[in-house]
């Protein structure tokens, strides 16, 4: 239920978005859009972009240059969550210069703060949870009109919600993520995200293979499939969808469509048929992050992970055995309630066992609302830290170790622009989903064939054959 609070009335309110006018007659509004947090957060930004440039939007890098300012938070790391506080309270002197730019507040934090944001941050027009990113346009168009300030948070249940669909002729990415389920049902006694974004949702089939289809026909060459637990996508049957590992190959079947990727999978969701499909689909690249969390089953099991060391091995050998070709990269948590150090050992000797090609890692961070608050003894932050650090130092050389071995090949790179570290070259990404530097200059979307002359600690550098 949406919250409302009338503003004075001598706030200036600009002219509210309508289809018509004569677009030609007016100069574009600006919208700045930040994001803080996950590969979700990033997608649910593009779809925000997109439906706001159909409303005669353009983009801004600057905010005090913005007619509308949307900051799209994430709850899942305390950092981010400090981050879009810090941001928010940089709007304030824009808000007392301009009090009629829009500022809204979505994503996570959002969902889980609801109508307290408002309080808290009293500049803030609009706070809006995930469900509701598709009605961005109709909140602002109310904010603008009616001089009111907006809270909603209210959860859709599976049979209501409908996933943000981008507006037709939007411009496509060479690089597309499109989401296939939102929502997860797992409740790992560390994360919040079944607390802001709600059960699992899997969206139809058709629906999927429609934008996919719309992206391939402007231009998309990769499309990544994305959900908080990918791979558990049409576990229920509902009419309309289709089990995950037949998703994939019908998406690698959309004529323009060169390469395939999915984000994240559960270790516990995955099927036999779900890892042939990287030996039977040419399209889907080499490359899965598979969320480990720890390498040890005690701490796997106070985490909820509903799966033990042996297990989450097993699918990395079924893995190996079946597409010994996939490089693997994970997620893993050090300083979790009542770790020991020998269960640290037990992810360590994890990196060496598995050798990731590279690992987002993390300290422990506790979040308001999880299971975790309540297991017993906590972990130093400085143990969890120094935890943090011998672990990412390991993982760098096991990375560059890697990397080195790759001197040599020859791979195919999907160029996506300029490098930013060397104007005289171009960077993409190979099928291993590493980035690669190419001398000299190439547009988005051609795939070369380069061999590898060097590796670095995060990348290699390639020439072009």
């Amino acid at each position: 239920m949406a919250k409302l609070r009338v503003l004075p009335a001598s706030v200036a309110v600009p002219a509210p978005l309508t289809s018509s006018v004569d677009d030609s007659q007016l100069l574009p509004r600006r919208l700045y859009l930040e994001t803080f947090g996950c590969q979700m957060n990033t997608h649910d930004s593009q779809r925000m972009v997109a439906l706001m440039a159909a409303e005669g939007y353009a983009l801004t890098d600057q905010p005090d240059e913005a007619d509308l300012i949307v900051l799209n938070s994430c709850s899942v790391r305390e950092k981010a969550e400090q981050k879009l506080r810090s941001k928010a309270g940089e709007m304030k002197h824009i808000k007392r210069q301009r009090p009629e730019v829009v500022l809204a507040i979505g994503g996570c934090v959002a969902q889980q703060e609801g109508e307290r944001m408002l309080k808290r941050i009293p500049q803030a027009d609009i706070v809006f949870g995930p469900d509701h990113l598709s009605r961005l346009p109709d909140l602002v168009r109310e904010v603008q009109t009616k001089q009111i300030r907006l809270e909603e948070t209210e959860f859709l249940d599976r049979r209501s919600y409908r996933f943000p669909v981008a507006p037709a002729h939007a411009p496509a990415p060479i690089s597309a993520y499109v989401s296939v389920m939102k929502g997860c049902d797992k409740f790992c006694s560390f994360c919040i995200v079944p607390y802001t974004r709600g059960r699992e949702v899997s969206r139809p089939a058709a629906e999927i293979l429609d934008e996919v289809h719309c992206l391939a026909d402007q231009g998309t060459k990769e499309v990544i499939l994305l959900g908080q637990t990918v791979n558990a996508y049409g576990k229920h049957r509902i009419p309309g969808q289709v089990p995950f590992h037949e998703l994939l190959y019908k998406v690698a079947e959309v004529p323009g469509i060169e390469r395939l990727r999915f984000t994240s999978p559960h270790p516990s969701e995955f099927s036999l048929e779900q890892i042939e499909a990287f030996r039977e689909i040419p399209e889907l690249c080499p490359h899965m992050h598979l969320p480990a969390q720890s390498g040890s089953s005690s701490v796997l099991q106070a985490m909820r992970r509903g799966y033990t060391r042996e297990e989450y091995l097993e699918v990395v050998a079924t893995l190996r055995r079946i597409a010994p070709q996939v490089a693997l990269t994970t997620d893993l948590i050090v300083g979790f309630p009542g770790e020991t150090e020998q269960e640290f050992q037990e992810t360590m000797t994890l990196l060496e066992e598995v050798r990731f090609i590279g690992a987002y890692s993390f300290a422990y961070s506790e979040r308001v609302g999880t299971r975790a608050l309540k297991i017993e003894p906590s972990v130093p932050v400085e143990e969890r830290m120094r935890r943090l650090h011998v672990l990412q130092r390991r993982q760098d050389e096991i990375t560059e170790e890697v990397l080195q071995k790759a001197v040599g090949e020859r791979q195919v790179v999907m160029i996506e622009g300029r490098s930013k570290t060397d104007a005289s070259r171009s960077s993409g990404r190979n099928g291993e989903n590493r980035s690669v530097h190419v001398e000299g200059h190439y547009g988005p979307g051609t795939f070369l064939d380069v061999k590898i002359v060097e590796g670095y600690r995060h990348s290699l550098l390639g020439c072009a054959l």
